[in-house]
């Protein structure tokens, strides 16, 4: 990046308050910032920061009012934080030059139909009958079983393993230490106290413009598909076990696990440490509170809190009765004794 606030203020489609002919070279938080860099500014509490701030020019949105005068040059837009999301994007495709070509110690086997911008780093593995389409990016050591269809412009980054059968599509992306297609967790209980392993026949199929977090796991269906639906965002160590379905541009939160057979909604919003069990059905755009266990069914548009999962406002009404329970008991003592 090498603009003046003059253009990015054009593509912003913003206001210039200051010197609009100051050069920025880069992108900063508020409180660390430095001469040559822009920053933003979406929240009153963070007001502070704009008298002292180094940076060279701040995004600010439009009704967020300024009392003291600042010396740094402001870029007035309607969204303050979806303006520097642009700037990031911007920045982020600028400074990814995508790789091309297979590094030689990969391993490819002869069936595979691998496009000719694709990028194999070192040590990748790609097993039989796979089909890796234009400008897929697959990082060092990375494996990927047999009968595996990657689509267009999928990255993944080092140490990620896709096993058999997989279906991933365009425009995903998976961090480091992802695993698709490992086996469900299917144990038949035997005599004494024995489990027979059930074998998982099916596979997963990832739709278009997934993101995928470190360390999170995908479970192969014992039959059918286990689906993770257009748009849906998982974040770290997420496990998504056998034949789930996720609806189209929900997002999970790390440390969250689903249980097998349970099919999650469209839009719905999860949040960290949250534990599903198997065979329910979550509706769409529901939204569940961090630490919540979900033990049965959500119908569409609720949000729910707590173990047992309940209505997130009477969880916190329940909750400022429970913080009071120590008083309560000792109120109550008292009017036994008086009896």
């Amino acid at each position: 990046m090498n603009l003046t606030a003059f253009e990015i203020t054009e593509k912003l489609d913003g206001t210039v308050e200051g010197d609009a002919k100051v050069s920025i070279q880069s992108l900063s938080r508020i409180e660390d910032a430095e001469a040559g860099s822009i920053s933003f500014l979406a929240h009153n509490k963070y007001l502070p920061y704009l008298s002292k701030t180094k940076a060279s020019a701040v995004l600010i949105s439009n009704d967020l009012k300024v009392e003291e005068a600042v010396s740094t040059t402001l870029i007035r837009v309607k969204d303050a934080y979806a303006a520097f999301t642009q700037l990031l994007i911007g920045w982020s495709e600028d400074n990814n030059n995508k790789k091309q070509g297979v590094h030689k110690s990969a391993i490819v086997e002869s069936s595979a139909q691998i496009a000719a911008d694709v990028f194999l780093g070192p040590y990748v593995c790609i097993g039989s009958n796979c089909v890796v389409e234009s400008g897929v990016q697959i990082h060092a050591h990375c494996v990927i079983g047999d009968n595996v269809k990657i689509e267009k412009g999928t990255l993944l980054y080092p140490r990620v393993s896709i096993m058999d059968d997989t279906e991933i599509g365009s425009n995903c992306i998976l961090h480091s230490g992802v695993v698709v297609g490992s086996d469900g967790f299917g144990f038949a209980p035997q005599d004494q106290q024995a489990y027979l392993k059930i074998p998982q026949l099916g596979k997963v199929i990832i739709k278009n413009n997934v993101e995928i977090g470190a360390n999170t796991t995908i479970d192969r269906a014992t039959l059918g598909a286990t689906l993770v639906g257009e748009g849906v965002k998982l974040d770290n160590l997420v496990q998504i076990a056998h034949n789930v379905e996720i609806g189209e541009h929900t997002v999970i939160a790390a440390q969250t696990g689903v249980a097998g057979s349970s099919k999650v909604g469209s839009r719905c919003i999860i949040g960290g440490q949250v534990g599903i069990i198997g065979h329910l059905t979550l509706g769409d755009g529901v939204q569940i509170q961090g630490q919540t266990g979900v033990i049965k069914n959500i119908p569409d548009g609720h949000a729910v809190q707590g173990t047992p999962a309940i209505d997130y406002k009477s969880f916190y009404k329940s909750y400022a009765i429970f913080k009071r329970l120590p008083t309560i008991e000792s109120r109550l003592s008292r009017l036994e004794k008086n009896k």
